[in-house]
Parts: C-alpha cells; sequence; structure tokens
C-alpha cells in the first residue's frame, strides 16, 4: 500500500482521544473534550497542526509542558517517506502516542510486522484500544523506548518519535545492516531538533546526516533544561548558525559522534 493510500484507509480522526489540549488565553493548556465543544474537536484534529494529547506526564486540569500528542499530518508523511517502507519490512517504532503512526506504517508493511514501544502505560493501553478497533493488531509494548525491543529484533527500520539527545545504542544493535534509523534530536547543536536518518552498517555502527527539522518532545530520560538550551543555542549562532543539513552522525560501540560537514570535523553539543 501507498502512504497515500494509508492515509485514506486510517483516518487521525480514529485515533485522537476524545480529551485533547488547547492553550488558553493565560498560556496555560487547558482540556478539550470533545462531548463539550465536539466542532472545536474535530475541527482541530482535522487540521493540519500536530494535536496535544497529554500535558506534565499525565494532568488533569491544566498544564505547561506537551509531553506527547498527535504529530502534524505533513510531519508524519514526510517521514514515512524517508523511511523508504516496503511490504514485509519488520518495524520498529519509539513512542507510540495515540497509535495512528503505527497504523499508517502497519497499513504498509502488514501490522504483524509492526512493533510499538511506549514508556506511559496510560498511554500504551489506549493505543492498544484504538488499534484493535482499527483492525490493526500490531504488537504494542509497554517499556522504556530506550531500550528497543531485542526480543523482535533485527528490525528493518527504527524509527523514534520522540526526542533523543544520545542515541540509545540499543536501536542501532536492533537494526539489521543496511536497514534504516530515524531519529528526531533535541536542539543540543541546532534549535530545530533536526531529524537524523542512519544507516546501520553492522558491527553495532551506524551513520548518516541531518536532514530536516523535526521539533519533537524528548525521550522522557533525555529532557533538556531551558538553560541548557538557551545555551546550546547561543553556541550554535556564535558558530556562524549553520543549517542543519550539513550536521551528520556517527555512532559506533564507543559512543556517538555529530560533526559538521564531514566526519573530520565534530562538534561538541
Amino acid at each position: 500500500m501507498s502512504i497515500d493510500a494509508a492515509f485514506d484507509a486510517v483516518p487521525r480522526e480514529a485515533f485522537v482521544p476524545d480529551l485533547v489540549w488547547v492553550r488558553g488565553d493565560d498560556g496555560w493548556a487547558v482540556p478539550l473534550r470533545r462531548q463539550d465543544d465536539p466542532d472545536r474537536w474535530r475541527a482541530l484534529v482535522r487540521s493540519g497542526d500536530a494535536v496535544t494529547t497529554q500535558i506534565d506526564d499525565g494532568a488533569t486540569d491544566r498544564g505547561v509542558w506537551p509531553t506527547s500528542s498527535c504529530s502534524a499530518p505533513h510531519v508524519v508523511r514526510e517521514m514515512l517517506e524517508l523511511l523508504d517502507l516496503e511490504p514485509g519490512h519488520r518495524v520498529m517504532e519509539i513512542g507510540t502516542g495515540t497509535g495512528w503512526n503505527a497504523a499508517l506504517m502497519a497499513a504498509i508493511v502488514g501490522p504483524e510486522n509492526v512493533t510499538t514501544i511506549e514508556i506511559d502505560p496510560a498511554l500504551a493501553d489506549r493505543a492498544r484500544l484504538r488499534l484493535s478497533a482499527a483492525g490493526c493488531p500490531v504488537r504494542v509494548v509497554t517499556g522504556d523506548g530506550e531500550a528497543g525491543d531485542p526480543a523482535g529484533a533485527p528490525y528493518d527500520r527504527v524509527v523514534a518519535t520522540a526526542a533523543a539527545a544520545e542515541l540509545p545504542h540499543a536501536w542501532v544493535r536492533q537494526t539489521r545492516p543496511g536497514g534504516l534509523l530515524l531519529v528526531p534530536w533535541a536542539p543540543t547543536f541546532h534549535p530545530d531538533g533536526p531529524l537524523a536518518r542512519l544507516t546501520a552498517r553492522g558491527g553495532g555502527r551506524a551513520d548518516g546526516r541531518f536532514v530536516a527539522p523535526s521539533w519533537f518532545m524528548p525521550l522522557r530520560g533525555q529532557r533538556i533544561s531551558q538553560p541548557d538550551r538557551h545555551a546550546y543555542k547561543a553556541r550554535w549562532i556564535e558558530t556562524g548558525a549553520p543549517a542543519c543539513e550539513r550536521f551528520g552522525i556517527t555512532v559506533t560501540p564507543r559512543g556517538q559522534t555529530i560533526w559538521l560537514d564531514t566526519p573530520a570535523n565534530p562538534v561538541v553539543p
């Protein structure tokens, strides 16, 4: 199935929960419940914007920081294109969220080939129910995605929907040689939090380049403070504000190196 056909077959509306979050006039995120304002809920879900589905790891009345969302459709589409999925590819997703992205991938590669991992038990349970209701029985694992899924490895594709500052080496080990990893990055060396596309080379090594801005929420174990974000941005400006596409990354069992233009020019986030 093509990406276009997958989008037609898997409506976003079937996966977004009845409770979502919007910004109030005072800057706080406040709940928007489908039953209270169905027209506004539907307009948001059918828009081209990301939809915040959790605040502050599960606040119930109001909050500040989005901690889970249903990504903007154009971002989801771009990532599916970069993954270069084919029927039969085995895919591991880090960050199930609503389950919509897992369902789209399942439509392309087959639901039996998709494993998706979610650290938040409530989100995992909800996604599991929605995927089942949609007739898409992908495997949903409740756990810390940084560990990956060694029982199901190796995978042809690994995709994260949460930003990393340090790429977990488990993901590289669990990708077959020649397979692809697609990972949003925290704003450690570029304020746009660029998207890394790496190829696994075998022997625990992977390398690639950053291909586009992404702006994803961070992995829960790799959150960055606001002062550090400001310091990273200042350092990037001091170096001439290079475009994100000029950066690349090499990962080995000994660690990762982010570089500018060539591997011979490493940068220090």
